[in-house]
């Protein structure tokens, strides 16, 4: 709906974050009045006095919650409890204080990770029940998920405008590339770009290579997230991502070659790959609100490689 944010006061958990910086950008020029980004130094998210006084202070029109505790497989088997309870905690007293304070709307982000583990690909909205998730994902995608149920169940008593959305992996430039927290894709860029400069021999890459990923660049995420808070209302979750799966040797090799790297690639099969496969159906997302990815992913990724390289130090900054 255009002209939706046009003197809205929007507040965005996570805002200062990879995403969220994006979509504030764009809320900006859309018109938003004003744009409230919570620090986690004056409100701690996982207590519900901290989201009260936050909600007081803020007095917003639309609440976009993209606060989460996330990491790479690595993380998730480290601290499957903190991702687990502190993605809860969050989502649910962000949902319940705008349902008691009758927020004109809230949008949830939840996670690619909380599909069953072996969902048909393409993965449809449809069959986000029909299974458990990726054992290493299941603590955080479960947490997520259960705030799309808390959102459907306050819609269904309360008729509370609170939406799901679904985004497939992110990258692009701004994207976290600390070790321990890093998804695939920076982790890899950050693993070629480093070998290409110590003239290292081979590389050696997690996993298999034969499980499959889809990956949405930031801004096409941010658009998604934008356009269905603009005109979607609905119960029903709603898948953003690209349409393309590709697996993660094809992926990897890509990455080296777009960073330079001319050794080789070995493979540590000891190590997990997570989900096999992961591809979305994103149908829904267009029919409902007119979203579709638009960058090709040679050209989202140059740009992750360029920026990563230009800012090496805010890029590996410690966040977890």
């Amino acid at each position: 709906m255009a002209g939706f944010f046009t003197s809205k006061r929007v507040m965005i958990t996570g805002g200062a974050g990879f995403l969220g910086r994006v979509i504030c950008r764009k809320l900006s020029e859309r018109g938003a009045a004003d744009i409230i980004v919570p620090r986690s130094k004056d409100f701690d998210l996982m207590r519900a006095e901290d989201v009260e006084k936050l909600y007081a202070e803020a007095d917003p029109d639309v609440v976009i919650h993209l606060a989460a505790r996330v990491g790479g497989i690595g993380a998730n088997m480290k601290n499957p409890a903190d991702l687990y309870l502190s993605n809860l905690l969050m989502g649910t007293y962000i949902i319940e204080e705008a349902r008691r304070r009758e927020v004109e709307k809230t949008v949830i982000v939840g996670t690619i990770c909380a599909y069953p583990k072996h969902t048909p690909v393409p993965f449809k909205e449809d069959d986000l029940w029909n299974g458990y998730p990726e054992e290493t994902n299941a603590p955080y995608g479960i947490a997520k998920k259960a705030l799309l149920v808390h959102a459907q169940a306050n819609r269904a008593q309360y008729g509370q405008n609170a939406i799901y959305l679904l985004p497939t992996n992110l990258y692009g430039p701004g994207d976290k590339f600390d070790s321990a927290v890093s998804h695939v894709i920076p982790a890899l860029i950050k693993k070629f770009v480093e070998a290409k400069e110590q003239a290292v021999p081979q590389v050696e890459v997690w996993g298999t290579g034969r499980a499959t990923r889809e990956f949405l660049f930031v801004e096409d995420a941010a658009e998604g997230i934008v356009l269905g808070s603009e005109s979607f209302n609905g119960a029903e979750p709603v898948n953003l991502g690209s349409g393309r799966e590709v697996p993660i040797r094809e992926l990897a090799e890509l990455i080296a070659r777009l960073s330079g790297y001319e050794g080789d690639l070995v493979w540590d099969s000891s190590k997990p790959d997570g989900q096999p496969r992961r591809g979305l159906d994103t149908s829904r997302a267009r029919e409902l609100f007119g979203f579709e990815a638009k960058m090709p992913l040679e050209e989202g990724l140059s740009q992750t490689i360029d920026w990563y390289v230009d800012n090496r130090e805010a890029a590996e900054a410690v966040t977890f």
